[in-house]
Formats: structure tokens, sequence, C-alpha cells
């Protein structure tokens, strides 16, 4: 019966496994599974995976098996149909001798030098001056005949054991290799039939109903199911995830707070320009404010209200002057700062919490900081985007100097990490004396800036009704290097935006600093 299926055998995977429960059932197990494959011209690896279905459903019970057996290399294969190296040099060598030179321009450099060597060794050549003399006149290729039997052996199984010794030899040069083969032993499982049946795996509603109406063998009582295992682990839950700048922003946060700062309510984005540019002491003729840098919001395009009494105040200080200042002495015009914008800095958000300071009937030393989104109209590459997060910190108290504003930069820096700082002479529009700040980058090896700090001008800070002795230091930085920097990644793009990778997002560890 089970020659007859063999003959009438589909290679198809169900055929296969019809084969295999018929050959169990008739035999009683199948020996080895490589034998199997041979005699059936079935691919072994496609014979062990019908193999672990069964398994699954418990049909069949392996046994593994571990067969040792020796095969020719690419190089054996050569010397078994041309001849050891050995041979062929005797075999060249005449009677009367012969040079080395003459006698690899006839063999080859390669053939020669392995040759001759196992030639003087086994003592069939000797060294008469220049030439090279035989003492034998034939032997026996014993190295070819050795491969012949390996080769052979794979075929018909022929016993190698009293070859042993000179088949270690063979392998040190390299002629053959032992090979481990793993197969199975296959018999009987718990759940054995010679014709398989196929468990279902859900309960769907196609099975469910009244028996009596449904057609035979497809209501869920006449249908067996896989077993399920209620230990097993779920599949894992693709939820939400931190993104690197809010792992590097949650760190910051952090530090501040640990330094005695209080955070600014940062949620709006939309500001005039009254509070973004004018109450900073910026010139309504600045670069900044035109629209080549700056996103002006079409509708609504101007701001409700401002304060007036301090509007008043800004306005007659631009113009003007006042606090030891001569002003721009500029014609300050209102419909310039109503206009609404995307807020180019957190600045505007400090500027209102100092006003809000400077309406306190007793003045209180205040330490805020901020970690939000700000926008500029820039061309993007490599290291710049239209928006970006700005790291903001500014303490307010009486007769503070430069070198408070040193010293709070320094301990920033040091508890993330950067130890190394310097400061550089710059110019803001709002605060006087103003230093860029640079920090030296141990991976990067060079100097790089990393923020800009100074003291508000008192033409900001006095119109808003603060003391004459009030003094407010400030610093800032983007969130976005030192994040780049920590993750080293060379493209902002690749932090943030459309072709930010997800995968390395989601993967990002923890930001420590």
């Amino acid at each position: 019966a089970i020659t007859q299926f063999t003959n009438n055998f589909n290679t198809s995977m169900d055929n296969l496994e019809e084969l295999v429960l018929t050959t169990i059932d008739a035999r009683g197990l199948i020996e080895d599974t490589w034998s199997f494959s041979l005699e059936h011209k079935i691919d072994h690896q496609v014979l062990i995976g019908v193999l672990k279905s069964l398994l699954a459903d418990r049909y069949v019970i392996d046994e593994p098996i571990s067969t040792t057996f020796w095969t020719l290399t690419k190089e054996g294969e050569e010397v078994k149909v041309n001849g050891s190296p050995e041979n062929i040099v005797l075999k060249m060598v005449p009677a009367e001798g012969i040079t080395v030179a003459n006698l690899n321009s006839l063999v080859g450099n390669e053939v020669g030098k392995i040759g001759v060597g196992a030639c003087m060794k086994n003592k069939w050549l000797k060294k008469s001056g220049d030439l090279l003399v035989p003492l034998i006149a034939d032997v026996v290729d014993q190295t070819a005949f050795l491969l012949q039997q390996v080769s052979i052996s794979n075929e018909s199984g022929l016993d190698l054991t009293t070859y042993d010794e000179d088949l270690k030899l063979l392998k040190k040069r390299k002629l053959v290799q032992q090979v481990t083969r793993k197969s199975y032993k296959i018999t009987k499982g718990e759940e054995f039939k010679s014709k398989r049946t196929r468990k279902m795996a859900d309960l769907n509603k196609s099975m469910l109903g009244s028996k009596n109406d449904m057609a035979p063998g497809t209501h869920w009582s006449d249908l067996s199911f896989k077993s399920v295992n209620l230990k097993s682990m779920g599949a894992p839950v693709g939820g939400g995830n931190f993104h690197p700048l809010l792992k590097v922003r949650a760190e910051f946060r952090r530090i501040l707070m640990d330094m005695g700062f209080q955070e600014m309510p940062t949620n709006k984005w939309v500001e005039s320009s009254f509070w973004n540019f004018d109450a900073l002491f910026q010139p309504q003729s600045h670069p900044a404010r035109d629209a080549h840098d700056t996103f002006f919001i079409k509708e609504p395009a101007v701001t409700a209200k401002l304060p007036e009494d301090y509007y008043e105040r800004v306005r007659s200080t631009h113009e003007s002057g006042g606090f030891g200042s001569i002003g721009y002495g500029c014609n300050f015009k209102r419909e310039e700062a109503t206009k609404n914008l995307l807020r180019t800095h957190t600045t505007a958000i400090s500027a209102q919490m100092l006003y809000q300071l400077a309406q306190e009937e007793v003045f209180t030393p205040r330490k805020y900081f901020s970690i939000d989104r700000v926008f500029r109209n820039e061309a993007m590459d490599a290291t710049h985007l239209c928006e970006f997060h700005q790291v903001e910190g500014l303490v307010a108290d009486r007769n503070l100097t430069l070198g408070n504003l040193i010293a709070i930069i320094k301990t920033f820096f040091e508890k993330i990490g950067i130890t190394q700082l310097r400061f550089k002479p710059a110019y803001n529009p709002y605060t006087e004396p103003s230093m860029e700040i640079f920090g030296y980058h141990p991976e990067l090896k060079k100097w790089t800036e990393i923020g800009n700090s100074g003291m508000f001008r008192p033409e900001m800070l006095r119109p808003m009704g603060l003391p004459e002795d009030v003094r407010v230091i400030a610093w800032g930085l983007s969130l976005e290097r030192p994040t780049m920097i920590k993750y080293k990644i060379e493209n902002i793009r690749d932090l943030f935006g459309h072709k930010a990778d997800l995968a390395k997002q989601r993967n990002a560890p923890i930001a420590r600093f």
C-alpha cells in the first residue's frame, strides 16, 4: 500500500503529511527521517517542517539522532579524481633524477611543493646534488584510495572505522572533514491517527446555531479545537512612547526645579508683537520683526487688548527714552505693536511674568523657567527647523550682578554634564551686558555655542514698575542641540518632523545627565 502511495505521491505539504502518517501507521515508526527522505526523494528540511506541525498537535513523538560522518572537501574531490600530489610528483621524476625547477614547471609550484615534501617524508625520493632521485619505482596512491572509500561510504554506508588514523591525517591536510547530521526517529504520539484532522484555532459565528440546520461537520460540537495556554505571554501592546525631546525636557525640568525655579505657563503659542518685541525694548524697525523672520497670524491679525498704562510707558521709552536711556527716537506705531504672531521666543512669557510681578505691592524675588516651542521663519537644513524648543531661565532679585548670572549658568550646565564653559561678549536688544555661552564637548572634542545670556535692560524693567534696584538675569538655549548630542543624532530632521524614525524614538533610552 505504501509503495503504491509513493508512486502516486505529490510533493505538496498535505500529501507529505499523509505519507508520513500512513508510513507510521503501517510500520509503527520512521526509524530515521534522513533515510526516509532519501527513500522517497524528499527534501529533509521540508520533511522536518511537516513533522513539527504534527508534533504540535501530538500526533507524533520525535527522538533526536546525531550521525557523524566524513565528507570530501573541494580539494579532496580534486585529489580523488587526479591523484595525490605525492603520487603525481613521483610519477614525474625519471630514474636519472630531475631538478626542483624543472619538476615545478611540469606539475605546478603548489603540487610540487606539497608532493616533494610528502615524498621525502615517505622516503620515496632523495636529494642528490641539485637533483631529486627516486628511491622507489611505483606505489599505490593510498590517499586517492582513501578518498574514494569516503565517497563510497556516503552512498552505501561503508564502515570506515579501520581507517580512523588515516582519516585524521587527511583531515590535517584539509582533504576531508567531519560533519554531524541531525535527524529524528519518529513514533506514534498520544493523538495519533492515520489521517489528520485539522484543529480550529478560534470559535467563530459560522460554527454557532442549530446543529439540525447546519451542514454535517460544521457545528462547533463536531469540530476539534486547539488547546489554549492560559499561562502564555500576550502579544505586546502597541502603546505610546515619549519622544527623545520630551525625555530630555523632563530631565531639564527636574534639574531646574531642584535649583528652586518655578515653571512659567507657556501654553499660548500666539503672542502680540507688543509682548514678543516691544515690551523687551526691541525697536519696531528691527529686522527680526520682518515677515522673512517671523510668522504673522492672518486671522485674527491683531490682538484685542493691551494694558494701556503700561503700553504708554513702553511707547514713551521707545520714542523718548528714560531711565538713563535716550530711546530709539522713533515713531512708535500701535498697529505694529498689536500684530499677532507665532512667538519667536519664550521671553515673551518672561516679560508678562515680570510685569505681573511688578504689580505686587511688595516685591518678592523670583526664579522662573520655561521649556516650550518657539517659531522662526528660517530655511530648513540639517541643524535648523522652522520650530524648535527653547529652554529659558531667569532670576529677579535686588542688586544682582554679572557674577550671579555666570554662577547660575555654571550650576545648571554642570548638572547636565558640561563642566568646561566659556563666555563671549555679545549684543541683544533687551539685555546689557550680554554673553554667548560656549561649552566643550568631550565626544565632539570641540567648543560649541550652547546658549545665550544677559541682564535685562532698565528700559525693559522700569516701565513695568519694578523697583530701581531690582535686576533680572536670564539665559537660554535650545532643547534640540543637547538632545542631538545626547542621542548622537546628526540631522535635526531625524529627530523632529515627518522624516523622524519612529522605531528609533520608541527605543531611545531615558535621558540621564
